[in-house]
């Protein structure tokens, strides 16, 4: 048996075993013991393949820049980050815009804000759209995080990339969903035209919150692996996938509300399924990354 053989049939077998993703593990140890990490391999690994949880924190700090490619700056680094948290917080507690007993999401929404210039003049202020999305965000956050510090990290730096980095791209997204929908399955966008159900289909709740609040979290970390390693795309396949899965149910509602309440709060213990297709998906129409570990 050549080695190739050998690895593909230890692959396999891992799989039907209950270990996939053994080998992706070790490929992923090699790439972040180089002293200088290369980011271009790391992002080609997150897109291939979901990222083992005891590194997925690690991983998304180095691809959101919250730590330089450098191994040895990284604990002067997060020290800074710490110390640049406290500061924050302490300000946030002394102009009485927080305390003790604020939800620990809300105190990460007033220190993005007031990092960003964007703090109201009263706590007591209604939340903008953007402070709602944030919430979303970080509460999802929290439940994949365990950290606090590295959780306003992620969180404020995964929304920076959204309005920056995606800010053209995600207004385009709802139009690439009814596209490829359309070439996977015409009939059921036929009957959502039917039913003016496109436009008001769950747009925000997908692409501006990236499923926060309708998919697990242990779902959620797998779609936004390759969000944050660049591919704001598969939320389309997400959103597509969803709609192949529930195609039974949202075939027999003949009204819009019906259909985006529904879609709204899809049932939760079909998400690991719907992932996984909606990344072979997002392979099959847009290609794999070579992966040059």
């Amino acid at each position: 048996m050549t080695e190739d053989s050998q690895r593909n049939f230890r692959s396999v077998y891992y799989e039907k075993v209950g270990f996939r993703g053994v080998e992706e593990k070790k490929s992923l140890e090699i790439l972040l013991k180089d002293d200088r990490l290369d980011i271009e391999k790391l992002c080609t690994f997150s897109q291939r393949f979901p990222l083992p949880s005891m590194y997925r924190a690690l991983v998304w700090k180095v691809l959101l820049g919250i730590l330089p490619p450098h191994h040895e700056s990284h604990a002067q680094v997060m020290m800074y980050r710490r110390g640049q948290y406290s500061d924050v917080l302490h300000a946030l507690k002394v102009i009485r815009f927080v305390s003790d007993a604020t939800p620990q999401v809300e105190v990460y929404l007033r220190m993005y804000q007031l990092e960003s210039g964007k703090l109201p003049r009263s706590p007591s202020f209604p939340l903008e759209p953007e402070d709602e999305v944030f919430l979303a965000i970080a509460k999802a956050m929290e439940e994949m995080v365990e950290d606090s510090v590295d959780c306003y990290w992620i969180t404020r730096c995964f929304m920076n990339q959204l309005n920056s980095k995606y800010r053209d791209s995600l207004p385009q997204l709802p139009k690439a969903f009814e596209q490829y929908l359309n070439m996977e399955d015409s009939r059921l966008l036929s009957h959502l035209k039917m039913c003016s159900a496109v436009p008001k289909l769950p747009y925000d709740l997908w692409f501006k919150r990236c499923f926060a609040g309708c998919l697990p979290e242990s779902s959620l970390q797998r779609v936004w692996d390759k969000v944050v390693s660049g591919s704001c795309k598969i939320l389309v396949f997400v959103a597509v996938e969803i709609l192949l899965t529930f195609k039974i149910k949202v075939m027999a509602l003949n009204n819009s509300e019906k259909i985006t309440k529904f879609l709204e709060n899809i049932p939760q213990d079909s998400s690991d399924a719907i992932v996984s297709k909606a990344i072979d998906l997002w392979h099959k129409h847009c290609g794999t990354p070579v992966h040059s570990a």
